[in-house]
């Protein structure tokens, strides 16, 4: 008689092995800040408050602004404040919570069940293999299904009077595709009760009109180089004074970009251009600025892969793509605005021409070899055809 073969049995004790060894997802709330602790944007937290004072939430929000500004701390701090039966106005007639009360200490650890922050990194501990080797270029469906849709259908795990008995905060919004934004779009249609989700985006133009429709949108603005300055004190982070006018260009208004420019040592990219756009501004082609530009750009991404393996080469080239025209853009407005503002017009229109052309997949290092002779031409110089 042949032998039965022992493989399913191996194989099913093989996928029970890896079930059990998946890794536990790491802690990836922060712990929340007061809604009067946000820097710079008093005119959006008088829309939480006044939505709050109203008693009437709102079952969806997008928060949508610049890259970096803040949009996902705030959304922290104002699911810290729905969640919390404590809250209350103070003597200002603000909405805030006891410090001290034991949602506030949950929050605090990291811990409170109810709050959700759902970013793309989730797919890393997805119990589906094949989603977990995904390289993290966007949100895949299997976690919206896994950490939004599934939670959002069961009781809350927190029973309180409180404005809200779940947050869900999904970070980088966009990055959800078509399939993902259909399936949420059926529970904003359906939302659970007391259920708050907030869609946190830079672009939110990529997200659909359905959805946009039903949310409450709260636009988030550029800092003020003072609260650029006060941020970046309050988290710790040191701007040299040789550098200091060049990351707060660079920055924008941005806190993030601000920390990624001083992290990343991105000023070392303004010392190899710097020469170079100075002979651009001059009216003179530099031909080896586009091939320099993109050398940087895939170094960086290439870095940014090897750091992870989720991290797709795609992403990083988006992520550096996003940083190298934010260092010329910041450029061009110092060097061109004051004295030629008819030329800086057109070169920061070449910038808008190579930003679009990246995300039709044009070929980076023509892009970038067209930006540089683009912002080499004299003011009112036809764009190259």
């Amino acid at each position: 008689m042949a032998k039965r073969s022992t493989k399913p049995k191996a194989e099913k004790a093989s996928k029970a092995l890896k079930a059990e060894a998946l890794p536990e997802a790491p802690r990836l709330t922060p712990a929340p800040i007061a809604l009067s602790a946000l820097i710079g944007h008093d005119r959006a937290a008088k829309v939480l408050q006044d939505a709050m004072r109203s008693g009437r939430i709102h079952h969806a929000w997008i928060f949508h602004g610049p890259a970096g500004v803040g949009k996902c701390t705030a959304a922290l701090a104002f699911g810290a404040v729905l969640l919390d039966p404590t809250s209350a106005p103070g003597l200002s007639g603000e909405i805030a919570p006891d410090p001290d009360s034991q949602t506030q200490r949950l929050l605090a650890s990291g811990t409170h069940p109810d709050l959700h922050l759902v970013v793309k990194e989730l797919a890393k501990f997805h119990d589906d293999a094949t989603v977990r080797s995904r390289k993290l270029a966007s949100i895949p469906i299997d976690v919206l299904r896994d950490f939004v849709l599934a939670p959002g259908a069961l009781n809350a795990s927190v029973r309180s009077e409180a404005m809200a008995s779940k947050v869900f905060i999904i970070d980088e919004a966009e990055l959800l595709n078509i399939a993902g934004q259909n399936a949420l779009l059926k529970f904003l249609e359906e939302p659970p009760e007391r259920t708050v989700i907030i869609l946190v985006t830079s672009a939110e133009e990529y997200l659909l009109p359905t959805i946009r429709s039903r949310c409450q949108r709260v636009f988030f603005g550029s800092l003020s180089d003072a609260d650029l300055r006060r941020w970046a004190r309050g988290a710790g982070l040191e701007l040299p004074a040789e550098q200091e006018a060049w990351l707060l260009e660079f920055a924008s208004g941005s806190p993030g970009m601000l920390a990624a420019a001083i992290t990343e040592n991105l000023a070392a990219w303004w010392e190899k251009l710097s020469p170079l756009l100075a002979r651009a501004d001059k009216g003179e082609y530099a031909a080896e600025l586009g091939p320099a530009m993109h050398e940087l750009i895939d170094a960086w991404a290439k870095d940014f892969a090897d750091k992870d393996d989720n991290n797709s080469k795609e992403l990083g080239n988006r992520m550096a793509c996003e940083r190298m025209l934010r260092l010329v853009a910041a450029h061009l407005r110092r060097g061109l605005s004051r004295t030629d503002p008819a030329r800086a017009a057109d070169r920061l229109d070449a910038i808008r021409q190579a930003e679009r052309a990246l995300d039709s997949n044009v070929n980076m290092l023509f892009v970038f070899e067209r930006l540089a002779a683009e912002i080499s031409l004299p003011a009112g110089t036809p764009a190259l055809a």
